[in-house]
C-alpha cells in the first residue's frame, strides 16, 4: 500500500509540475506577443501576387537590424534566448527590455538574410524582469522580484531585533503582561515605498540579501590579510580607521591580540541605509545599596572595630522606556521605580582611645623612600619570609606600628642585629640586618620612631632592611598592610 501511495504522489508531482511549467509557458508566449509586435502595412506590387515574396523588416526599438522571410524563426530565437537567461535566476520571469516588431512587405526578390539578423538580433536582445524598487527615505535602495518579497524584507528586518512571537503578539495587541520586557514598537525610522519597476535580473536580491544590504550597505566584506610588521594601529591606519573602530568590527579580537601572519581582519565599515527602531517597556528589580555609619567610641582602643548592626541591601521595582536602534541602545529612561523593602544601615562602632604599646592597625612604611627588592616567596631554594627594602633617602629604620620591644640585638640564625616589636593588637613585626639598634627590650615606642640604622649584619649581600610581619602567629605579606 505505502507503495502505492508513494508512486501515486509522485505522478502527482510530475503532473504539477508540468502544469506550472504549461502555465509559465503560456505566460512567456503572451509577453513575448505583446513584444514582438507587427506593423503591417499593403503591398507596394499588386498585379502579380503569385510572384510576390513577403519579408519582414526587423526592428528593436528604433533600430533597424535587416529583413528576414521568417518571422517565427526570428520569435523562436529570441524565446530561446529569454528561456536561456531565465534559466539563471530561480523563480524571477524574464521579457523584452525593449519591443521587437516586424514590418511586412511583398517584394519579387528579396535580399532578406534570416541566419544574420538572428544572430544580431539575439546577441542585442537584453532581459529584464519585473521588479519592486523599496525606496527608503526616498532614495530607491534595493530591488527585489515582488511586492510579497518586499513585504517579507520589511518583515526580515524587524526579526533582526525581535523575536517572531514578540513580533506577532504587537501586531495582535496581546502582549504577555507576566513578561520582564513588553514590546512597545518596530518600525524603520525612514519611510519606506514600494515601486514597480523593470531591472536586469542579477540586480534583484532575495530578502535575506535585502535585509543584509539595508543594515550593512554593502553585500561584500573587505578583508585584509595581515602581513609582517603588521600592528592593529597600522592596519586601521591603512584603512581611514580609528584602533577602536578596527576592534569593533571584529568581535573577539583585543588590542593585546597577537596577529599571525594570513589572519583575515574585517576592515568594512557598515553605512547602513536603513534604522529598526526598537522600543521597549522593562521590568527590574534592582537592589539599594546599604549605608554605613561609624560611631567613634573613646573607650575602645584605636583599630579596634565592633559591629553593632549589619547591613543589608534594600529592594526596589523599576519600570524602564528603553530605545534601541539597530540593535544598539540609545535611550533609557525610568518611567516608574518603588521600594518594595528598605535597606537596613550597617553601622560599626570604631575606636578611638589611644595607647601608646597598642598598634591602630593603621602602619607607616619602615624606611624614608627605597624600594622592595625582594617579595616574600621561594628564593634560592628557601622560603623568604619577608620583604627586603633597599636604597632608601637615608637609613633610618622606623616602628610600623605603636607596640612594645619585645628583644632587640644579635641574632645567631643570619639575622643579624635584630628588633622585635609587639604591637599588643595581634601584629608582631620583625626588623633585620640593622647596623645599630637604638630600642632595647620593654621600651614603649610609637608608629614612625627610630629604632635603629639600616646595615648588612648576618647573612646579607647588600645594605637593606629585611622586615617580617605576623599577625596572631600566622606570616603576613608586608606589601597587603598598605
Amino acid at each position: 500500500m505505502a507503495l502505492v501511495n508513494a508512486n501515486q504522489t509522485s505522478k502527482e508531482e510530475r503532473s504539477n509540475k508540468l502544469i506550472h511549467k504549461s502555465a509559465k509557458l503560456f505566460k512567456r508566449a503572451a509577453m513575448t506577443a505583446l513584444a514582438l509586435s507587427a506593423i503591417t502595412f499593403g503591398s507596394a506590387y499588386a498585379n502579380d501576387d503569385s510572384e510576390l515574396k513577403t519579408v519582414y523588416h526587423v526592428y528593436m526599438g528604433k533600430e533597424y537590424y535587416g529583413s528576414v522571410t521568417d518571422k517565427a524563426a526570428v520569435e523562436k530565437a529570441i524565446e530561446s534566448k529569454l528561456d536561456a537567461e531565465e534559466e539563471k535566476y530561480e523563480s524571477i520571469e524574464l521579457e523584452l527590455a525593449q519591443n521587437v516588431s516586424f514590418i511586412p512587405e511583398q517584394v519579387f526578390r528579396t535580399t532578406a538574410a534570416n541566419e544574420a539578423v538572428i544572430e544580431q538580433l539575439t546577441e542585442s536582445v537584453e532581459a529584464k524582469a519585473k521588479a519592486v524598487s523599496i525606496s527608503v527615505g526616498g532614495k530607491p535602495s534595493v530591488l527585489v522580484k515582488s511586492q510579497q518579497e518586499a513585504e517579507l524584507t520589511l518583515k526580515k528586518l524587524k526579526l533582526k531585533f525581535v523575536s517572531e512571537e514578540e513580533l506577532k503578539e504587537l501586531e495582535e495587541g496581546t502582549p504577555d503582561s507576566n513578561e520582564d520586557s513588553k514590546l512597545l514598537s518596530v518600525k524603520l525610522s525612514e519611510e519606506a515605498k514600494f515601486e514597480e519597476t523593470k531591472a536586469a535580473p542579477d540586480e534583484i536580491l532575495s530578502a535575506d540579501e535585502a535585509v543584509d544590504f539595508l543594515l550593512k550597505g554593502t553585500l561584500e566584506e573587505k578583508k585584509y590579510k595581515v602581513q609582517e610588521g603588521d600592528v592593529l594601529g597600522s592596519i586601521a591606519q591603512k584603512h581611514n580607521l580609528t584602533s577602536g573602530k578596527l576592534l569593533e568590527l571584529n568581535p573577539g579580537m583585543k588590542e593585546d591580540s597577537l596577529l599571525q601572519i594570513d589572519q583575515e581582519i574585517n576592515v568594512t565599515v557598515y553605512k547602513p541605509l536603513v534604522h529598526v527602531t526598537v522600543e521597549r517597556e522593562q521590568s527590574a528589580v534592582e537592589a539599594i545599596a546599604y549605608e554605613k555609619e561609624v560611631i567613634e567610641d573613646s573607650s575602645m582602643n584605636k583599630g579596634d572595630i565592633k559591629v553593632k548592626q549589619e547591613g543589608q541591601d534594600g529592594e526596589k521595582a523599576i519600570t524602564y522606556r528603553t530605545k534601541e536602534e539597530n540593535g544598539v541602545q540609545v535611550n533609557r529612561t525610568v518611567t516608574e521605580e518603588n521600594v518594595t523593602k528598605e535597606p537596613v544601615k550597617y553601622i560599626v562602632i570604631k575606636g578611638t582611645k589611644v595607647t601608646p604599646s597598642r598598634g591602630s592597625g593603621s602602619f607607616v612604611w619602615p624606611t624614608n623612600g627605597g624600594y622592595v627588592s625582594s617579595k616574600v616567596g621561594q628564593r634560592w631554594g628557601h622560603m623568604h619570609k619577608g620583604i627586603d627594602i633597599a636604597r632608601p633617602n637615608n637609613l633610618t629604620i622606623k616602628a610600623i606600628d605603636n607596640g612594645t620591644v619585645v628583644s632587640a640585638g644579635w641574632d645567631s640564625g643570619g639575622y643579624g642585629n635584630k628588633v622585635v616589636i609587639d604591637h599588643n593588637n595581634g601584629y608582631r613585626s620583625v626588623y633585620a640586618h640593622l647596623s645599630s639598634i637604638s630600642v632595647s627590650a620593654g621600651q614603649t615606642v610609637s608608629a614612625g620612631s627610630s629604632i635603629g640604622v639600616m646595615g648588612q649584619t648576618g647573612q646579607s649581600t647588600g645594605v637593606h632592611l629585611h622586615l617580617e610581619v605576623y599577625k596572631n602567629g600566622s606570616l603576613v605579606n608586608p606589601l597587603s598592610l598598605y
